[in-house]
């Protein structure tokens, strides 16, 4: 493994036909961090990895690591492992030789790859599944045979593009558990790219959110979840309820909102003044039913083992969504309320 002390990627920008897919990015990453690169589809988050990866050319800016500059170089001489979606594995070799395919492409003596290889399939706890061909693992266990295959090369940087999101619920959760042991037993440096909150939110030390192409936040788990610096930002750390209002009074440190058939108690996230537009943002645990608050109608209810999903409606029609220890049944007429310290007011408008 090539020892780095930092990756910096230094305004990185990618276009296509004229379009910005990527725009601005700068980002140091240190060694031994796990990075995700987190967004909706089409916000440049795969572009990103892509341009790290050298498989796409540079629009703009230029990738470093330490003092030496990096997207000059085609992607073979980057020394980089990457895991893909689709796993991308050799059907017709077996689950030892495609974990020893690259060592031996890089001409590593035979007694060395076995030695690693043999680490590799031991690491990932696969060493009774070493002789089948992929087609006879199951998603789980092909995916494993990706990572393995890529952590085998010692590479100084992981990139995986969305590596989860073929594989069931149950998989996915197993999985996440695995690639975060792997990450901290090698002291893996990771980039990983998802569209999941709760998978970047569990695997990350640091997640950079992008939308259209550029950064919109970047902080440490707990720092997103808890102050994210926008609406968008919000909508991905799981604030389900965004809600158009406008400001009808300022009182210190909190803001008061009316509008979607409601008034509202708020922290605001930034500076504003009576009459300005904003999106009060609300995660569903944070509304709570009880006797005082806004009076809504349940729509919807869904069991969700310990807690109960609803979607129910104000006077004005506005959805929300509510997540509930009891169950209401659908009509019911409930009050909801939040408390100022778990709402938060972002600006509002065309943005």
């Amino acid at each position: 493994m090539t020892a780095f002390q930092e990756l910096r990627l230094d305004g990185v920008g990618r276009r296509f036909g004229g379009r910005d897919a990527l725009s601005g990015l700068s980002l140091t990453i240190r060694q031994g961090e796990f990075i995700a690169l987190l967004g909706p589809s089409g916000c440049g988050k795969s572009t990103a990895l892509n341009c790290l990866a050298g498989l796409l050319p540079l629009s703009e800016g230029s990738i470093w690591q330490d003092g030496a500059r990096l997207d000059t170089l085609p992607p073979e001489r980057r020394g980089f492992g990457m895991v893909f979606q689709n796993y991308a594995l050799f059907p017709h070799l077996s689950v030892r030789k495609n974990i020893s395919f690259g060592l031996q492409m890089q001409r590593v003596p035979r007694d060395e790859v076995k030695r690693r290889t043999d680490e590799a399939i031991r690491l990932v706890r696969l060493e009774d599944h070493a002789g089948k061909l992929p087609g006879q693992l199951s998603g789980g266990q092909q995916q494993r045979v990706a990572i393995a295959r890529a952590v085998v090369l010692e590479p100084s940087l992981v990139l995986m593009d969305e590596p989860l999101s073929n594989l069931d619920a149950k998989l996915r959760l197993e999985m996440r558990t695995e690639i975060r042991r792997l990450h901290q037993t090698l002291g893996l440096t990771t980039v990983y790219v998802t569209h999941d909150q709760e998978e970047a939110l569990s695997l990350a030390d640091r997640l950079v959110v992008l939308r259209d192409g550029r950064v919109e936040q970047t902080g440490t788990p707990q720092e997103l979840h808890e102050r994210p610096a926008n609406r968008h930002v919000a909508d991905f750390m799981g604030y389900r309820n965004l809600l158009p209002m406008r400001v009808k009074a300022v009182h210190g440190s909190t803001v008061a909102v009316d509008g979607s058939g409601m008034t509202l108690e708020g922290t605001p996230v930034g500076k504003f003044a009576a009459g300005d537009e904003v999106v009060a943002g609300i995660r569903p645990e944070d509304l709570h039913i009880g006797v005082h608050g806004v009076p809504v109608t349940v729509e919807v209810v869904e069991y969700q083992g310990r807690e109960l999903a609803v979607e129910a409606r104000t006077a004005d029609g506005v959805a929300l969504h509510i997540m509930a220890g009891e169950r209401p049944a659908s009509g019911d007429s409930i009050t909801v309320s939040a408390d100022p310290a778990r709402v938060l007011v972002f600006p509002g408008g065309v943005a």
